[in-house]
């Protein structure tokens, strides 16, 4: 799949702080090395993309606050209060997405998730046009529901794609999705809620730099495409040491402030 460029309508850049400017560089630029194609394929498609993803001491802790942690947010799995949070921006119909959704994410779940140091929390950055925005409304929908990551897995799965996102294809994954009342789902879907709620993890991804999908930050960290379960393993893994190493650094000088002179 080649690079998908934002489109062209001006954005405002998130404003927290001067280092968002040296992650919007990097993930930018990552997102378009792990996405442009290495060769061409059969017929002059593109092969399969190249690793760039690099996590190692790419921390920008600005970026830690675009972690939302509301523990009521349907389009997150995980804590509140796990030490590392991963944002992901995606797009339904990007087949890397896809594959991460299927090949790695699931074990992301198993292993980090279900023990509590991972949250997952999901942005709809619809990239590839009109149907793209239609799924990324109709997740928002689902989740409405309690539906979403059932929605997700739907839309994600092997085949599903190419089926397309118009309006009966949507209807057909949120009943597969077991989206209890499919009347409201349509309603959810078509309103302006959806419609901003889009837009603001839209607004988001682009003053972040994102070139393409999938892009992450694990704790402020950008990685940029599907990349290798290892790659996640590792961000995750080191945040979680540091996360770690914070707390037990801000228990000791409370402890130490506590004691008062002897």
């Amino acid at each position: 799949m080649p690079s998908s460029a934002p489109p062209s309508s001006p954005r405002r850049p998130i404003a927290v702080g001067a280092g968002v400017l040296v992650a919007a560089l990097l993930l930018g630029y990552a997102s378009y090395s792990a996405t442009k194609p290495s060769a061409a394929g059969p017929g002059g498609a593109p092969a399969v993309a190249e690793s760039s993803a690099a996590p190692g001491g790419n921390t920008h802790p600005e970026l830690l606050k675009l972690a939302r942690r509301d523990a009521g947010d349907p389009l997150a799995a995980g804590r509140a209060d796990a030490p590392v949070v991963m944002v992901e921006y995606a797009d339904f119909q990007c087949g890397y997405c896809g594959k991460f959704a299927r090949d790695t994410e699931p074990e992301l779940m198993r292993k980090y998730v279900e023990n509590g140091t991972l949250r997952i929390e999901w942005r709809n950055f619809p990239i590839f046009g009109a149907e793209s925005e239609a799924a990324a409304r109709a997740s928002w929908a689902a989740g409405r529901q309690g539906r979403f990551w059932q929605f997700h897995a739907a839309a994600y799965a092997d085949g599903a794609k190419e089926k397309g996102f118009g309006a009966a294809r949507l209807r057909e994954l949120a009943r597969e999705a077991g989206v209890a009342d499919l009347d409201r789902f349509d309603r959810d879907t078509r309103s302006g809620a959806a419609r901003d709620a889009v837009a603001r993890d839209q607004e988001e991804g682009h003053g972040l730099g994102a070139a393409s999908t999938p892009s992450f930050l694990v704790n402020g960290r950008p990685i940029a495409g599907a990349q290798p379960m290892e790659t996640f393993t590792e961000a995750i893994e080191a945040a979680a040491a540091e996360a770690g190493a914070g707390r037990a650094a801000g228990s000791g000088a409370s402890e130490q402030g506590g004691r008062g002179p002897r």
